[in-house]
């Protein structure tokens, strides 16, 4: 990629989030105090960051992949609906993964 495109890339970029965020400030404030509304804003930033992990944990390039992340991926869900420390289940989500990696090859 070229000095031009790149700098044509980034400034496309940065005014495509600065008028994203200039339609999310637009928004009459009435529209936002809806409960309906709140109850959904709540949940995106889980929504997002949940399909962002799913894609990384199942994914290599334009494959899907079975292996350590996702059986990392799987005892760290568990680990979460028990209710463990967050420490805990990063330690258990890393030992499931490399012994699976380790059991696999």
């Amino acid at each position: 990629m070229s000095g031009t495109a790149l700098w044509a890339t980034v400034i496309a970029g940065s005014l495509g989030c600065y008028l994203l965020k200039l339609a999310g400030l637009s928004v009459p404030a009435t529209w936002v105090e809806q409960p309906w509304v709140a109850r959904v804003v709540d949940f995106v930033p889980a929504a997002l960051l949940a399909a962002l992990v799913a894609v990384q944990a199942v994914t290599s390039g334009h494959e899907l992949v079975v292996d350590g992340q996702l059986a990392g991926l799987a005892v760290a869900a568990v680990a979460l609906a028990l209710r463990a420390p967050f420490i805990v289940v990063l330690l258990l989500a890393g030992a499931a993964g490399a012994l699976a990696h380790v059991v696999t090859g």
